[in-house]
């Protein structure tokens, strides 16, 4: 399917729920990473042993040489809850060799970048787009240069990735990946002139500034300048990545054999899972879907910087999962990075501890209604996309006695149901109201009195990751990531359906959708419109 800008807006979902579209403040500023030059690194004060602290959270960061505890989920610092009730939420692991692995591309004592621009559309668009590039800036082996703020989609302020994920923790947690920021890349490369044009000659920064915050144009321009830009089209070329550097003979290859046996056919076929080790040709065959390869060859691994580019004009966007877009000849290349994303990539601690007081809030009060039927507190989560999607998706806008009458047989009478939704109408929900005890992130609120509304969202989608069943909304990528760490959770506790990536969740609208998380499906265009269980489906195999 081609790229198709007539449904931007339908497409900018954004940190939604209901009653928070308010003005708010800043919470944080960054503080300053490693610097690195193309010519070399260029070490902080402290020595390799220095340890890096985080305004926003107060949560101190090891360096690379030191070990990580990452998998533990501490709250002490946030007010609670419990170790015990804030384990729930942990879906990520600590795998010490993870951290210690390193594209066969880095190239040791040589610092190369890789440079990206903001999505166009609203936070999990974004969010989407900024996985695909730390996937692509680990598996070439370059530091990851993070964006200036920018305004988001419902967000009132300029925000920065960091100001949700723990992206400069990333760089030091883990060997494979460095990380810097915008204006340290342009103080310690542009400005002193080792940045050239197409033409060798030095070019600088308009202005030689270094803060681009607020300006998504001018500071792309000039990067487009002196980096490499490929167009990659994650819908015609799929980003191949060799087993080692500078051989790329079996990868084309084994790309020519697949097309000759052409795609996998057959009553089988996408219905069973395919092994995470299988050969290259079995597992690019199916990954191909008529795709070419974008292959990360010696000329762009020469390259200083590698930029990508977001052009409407050249419908150039990376919406993408990262897993539908990056293949890899070797299969443990592709688990190692699943696992990054999956350990490294999360929401910060903040979010993730207010979500477990919520949880733990919500199960309290699931438990008092039903104590002798739910001892556990067991309840069930939904999230209603309404806004754009009326207009744009009618497919999936249909009034809630319809939506209650596509989940009722999956949801349980009387019980505890938290929905998650950017409809201000509560009239709206009298159906579900008439049978479920329905409760919404605002019933919360005095649980988490200091967080910014802007970091609503993200809770929301915490909160409903952990509902014995799901109920989202078709081609929402907020209900896609909830289905995502649903995923995750899935895997590590073992619970119905993991073998085969399959989870308790659902779509309501319309009812030809509503099974397709509950049955195994291997990746399909459009690409960005859900998530599949090559996200999740044993990625921890050795």
């Amino acid at each position: 399917a081609g790229f198709n800008f007539a449904f931007l807006l339908s497409l900018q979902d954004g940190t939604m729920g209901s009653h928070w579209r308010r003005d708010n403040g800043w919470d944080t500023d960054l503080l300053p990473l490693q610097h690195h030059s193309l010519f070399g690194s260029v070490p902080q004060s402290g020595g390799e042993q220095e340890r890096m602290t985080n305004i926003h959270d107060n949560v101190t960061y090891q360096t690379k040489t030191n070990d990580s505890k990452m998998s533990h989920l501490s709250c002490k610092t946030y007010g609670g809850p419990s170790d015990e009730l804030a384990s729930e939420m942990v879906y990520w692991s600590d795998i010490r060799g993870d951290t210690e692995f390193a594209s066969p591309f880095k190239e040791e004592g040589e610092v190369k970048y890789l440079t990206f621009e903001h999505d166009l559309g609203g936070w999990n668009n974004m969010r989407m787009a900024m996985e695909t590039m730390v996937a692509l800036a680990h598996a070439m082996g370059r530091t990851l240069v993070l964006l200036p703020k920018t305004k988001i989609f419902l967000q009132s302020e300029g925000k920065s990735y960091t100001d949700f994920f723990h992206l400069e923790a990333l760089g030091k947690e883990h060997k494979g990946i460095d990380v810097v920021t915008m204006d340290e890349f342009l103080q310690q490369e542009a400005v002193i002139g080792n940045l050239k044009d197409k033409n060798g000659n030095p070019a600088f920064p308009p202005g030689n500034r270094t803060n681009w915050d607020g300006d998504r144009h001018h500071f792309a321009q000039y990067l487009r300048k002196v980096a490499y830009t490929p167009e990659w089209r994650y819908e015609n070329c799929i980003a191949a990545f060799p087993s080692s550097s500078g051989n790329s003979t079996s990868l084309k290859a084994n790309h020519a054999a697949a097309q000759k046996m052409g795609a996998p056919k057959g009553e089988k076929w996408g219905k069973e899972p395919l092994a995470v080790d299988a050969p290259t040709v079995e597992r690019m065959r199916e990954f191909l879907l008529g795709r070419s390869l974008c292959i990360y060859d010696e000329e762009m691994q020469k390259a200083p910087i590698v930029h990508f580019m977001v052009d409407s004009s050249k419908k150039l966007r990376y919406l993408v999962h990262f897993y539908a877009f990056l293949f890899f000849e070797d299969w443990h290349h592709d688990l190692h990075l699943k696992r990054l994303i999956r350990d490294h990539l999360r929401y910060n601690d903040e979010l993730q501890c207010a979500a477990a007081r919520v949880v733990a809030a919500i199960r309290e009060r699931a438990r008092r209604r039903n104590p002798n039927t739910n001892p556990d507190g067991l309840f069930d989560t939904m999230h209603i996309r309404r806004g754009d999607f009326i207009e744009f998706y009618k497919a999936t806008a249909a009034n809630a006695s319809i939506l209650y009458a596509n989940s009722e047989a999956e949801l349980t009478e009387g019980g505890t149901l938290y929905l998650s939704t950017d409809e201000k109408d509560m009239s709206y929900f009298k159906p579900f109201m008439q049978h479920y005890d329905v409760c919404f992130l605002d019933d919360f609120k005095s649980l988490f009195p200091a967080l910014s509304p802007n970091y609503y969202g993200m809770l929301d989608q915490l909160v409903a990751s952990r509902g014995e069943v799901f109920f989202g909304t078709v081609y929402s990528t907020f209900s896609s990531y909830i289905n995502r760490l649903r995923g995750y959770s899935s895997q590590k506790e073992k619970r119905w359906g993991h073998d085969r990536g399959e989870i308790r969740s659902y779509y309501l609208q319309p009812v030809n959708n509503k099974n397709m998380m509950m049955q195994y499906s291997p990746i399909k265009e459009p690409f960005w419109s859900r998530e599949f269980p090559a996200a999740w489906r044993d990625i921890d195999k050795d």
